[in-house]
């Protein structure tokens, strides 16, 4: 009885992976649908849920986002999070809405490795004033089905860079 009890748990178990994988396929099939969900996946007005499940199977195992910033001093500095703990930062500081589009991309790739530098511009509401705009630089593993993302690399205007033109259409 246990040994079948097991094998149930182990087929509900890979029945429910399955399913995961089939929910977000599409997301992690090219370099711009998994671009564009990443995007998607964090908009939305104030108290909107986000779909974290979604966002999380976005990236590899060992992924990092790494936003830039100021140090007291006025220094530059750089700080690694997990998605998990992206998720975290982003659920308890962000209490605006948020909207992210992406304006432009270059992308260049060899083999397996893909380089994304997507110029991006926020929003507090869908249609509203931009507040912030900003360059991520996106590294992706492509293995035979998908796509991860291992590293989202970003600095932001505010940090008191302009843009270049050519990172603008």
């Amino acid at each position: 009885m246990k040994q079948f009890l097991f094998i149930a748990a182990l087929l509900i178990g890979s029945n429910a992976i399955a399913q995961t994988n089939a929910k977000y396929a599409k997301d992690v099939s090219s370099v711009d649908n998994i671009i564009a969900a990443l995007y998607n996946v964090i908009c939305g007005a104030p108290g909107e849920a986000r779909d974290w499940e979604r966002f999380k199977y976005l990236f590899g195992k060992d992924a990092k986002l790494i936003p830039t910033g100021k140090n007291p001093d006025g220094g530059y500095q750089y700080r690694t999070m997990t998605p998990d703990e992206y998720i975290t930062m982003f659920s308890t500081r962000i209490k605006t809405g948020f909207f992210e589009k992406e304006l432009k991309r270059e992308t260049v790739s060899f083999g397996t490795v893909y380089h994304a530098f997507s110029t991006y511009e926020t929003r507090e509401t869908e249609n509203g004033p931009s507040t912030n705009r900003g360059i991520n630089s996106i590294q992706l593993f492509k293995d035979q089905d998908r796509f991860y993302i291992v590293n989202v690399f970003w600095c932001a205007e505010s940090m008191g860079f302009s843009l270049p033109a050519s990172a603008l259409k």
